[in-house]
């Protein structure tokens, strides 16, 4: 995979009855095509991060994440095909007992240790601490020298290739739509506007804590706001309405969303168009931020409850 490539991704225009009858354009942004596992607003969060990785001569990648984090099997694969070791510090230590069955059990792990990364599983209290700089002297004498990347991926490097997801192609539209995680994805893209765009949120988490966290990233407060009422019940939470919605838009439009970040924006975006929220030929492109892989493992899940599966 050739991070020097400055990818640009194709924009799909929706056909759905509620834009005809409202008059609003919906196109959405295929960044998921950009690779399988590295997709998305992963594949730009790491660009400049492998870069300056590789500017200091660093051999291994450290990050951290949860056991279904779509960023630590994106940092594992896209770790493994630019010649580095990867070491994923993964929450809940219980995953450790039994790694065989963790890893048939989860697909998100089982890809990013066929990938060569290496595990460390520690506890949820030891995960609070993963930004103190004790603990990450502690795993510096565990693992060596390595290069660190925040959870989630943000820093101002991801930033840097976030602002890279608009392109010049994209100055017709009116608002940028996207689902928000850490917030350095909507951080680059809000850096990227046009004069006459606006940026929509969706943050799949609970909590208005993340204003605050975009405001230290973004050039501007004035072309952008959050909405806070999508995230069906916070990060990876969803509800019948939000399964029979991922099926019903692929089957209308082709269009594969995740169930954590993507979906739950596109559901947004779609409310907010019958609820008259955006002026008549208002231009929208929302970005698909991939996150697809995770789908098997949220299946599991929903087969475990006996609970319609997502169509893939």
């Amino acid at each position: 995979m050739d991070f020097n490539k400055p990818y640009i991704s194709e924009n799909h225009k929706i056909e759905l009855p509620i834009l005809t009858q409202k008059n609003v354009a919906l196109y959405i942004k295929r960044e998921d095509e950009i690779h399988p596992f590295v997709s998305g607003n992963k594949f730009r969060k790491l660009k400049y991060n492998l870069a300056e990785a590789k500017k200091q001569n660093k051999a291994t990648l450290l990050t951290f994440g949860g056991a279904f984090s779509n960023h630590i099997v994106a940092t594992a694969v896209a770790g493994n095909l630019n010649g580095f070791k990867t070491i994923g510090i993964i929450r809940g230590e219980e995953l450790a007992n039994d790694l065989e069955k963790t890893l048939a059990e989860n697909a998100t792990l089982r890809e990013a240790h066929l990938n060569g990364m290496t595990f460390r599983f520690i506890s949820r209290a030891d995960y609070r601490n993963k930004e103190q700089t004790n603990f990450i002297a502690d795993l510096s004498k565990e693992f060596g020298d390595f290069y660190l990347i925040p959870e989630g991926g943000t820093n101002q490097l991801a930033i840097k290739g976030c602002e890279e997801i608009l392109t010049n192609q994209d100055a017709i539209f009116d608002y940028i739509c996207l689902a928000v995680g850490t917030g350095g994805t909507i951080s680059g893209v809000i850096n990227s506007l046009q004069d006459h765009q606006k940026c929509l949120g969706f943050p799949a988490l609970k909590g208005i804590f993340l204003e605050e966290e975009i405001k230290k990233y973004v050039k501007s407060e004035e072309n952008w706001s959050l909405q806070t009422d999508y995230h069906f019940g916070g990060y990876a939470k969803y509800n019948d309405d939000l399964i029979r919605f991922i099926n019903t838009f692929k089957n209308q439009t082709d269009i594969l969303l995740d169930p954590v970040y993507t979906a739950k924006m596109v559901y947004g975006v779609l409310d907010l168009i019958g609820k008259n929220h955006f002026p008549v030929k208002t231009k929208i492109l929302a970005i698909h931020t991939g996150g697809l892989q995770g789908i098997v493992g949220f299946n599991k899940k929903l087969a475990a409850k006996n609970q319609s599966l997502i169509q893939q």
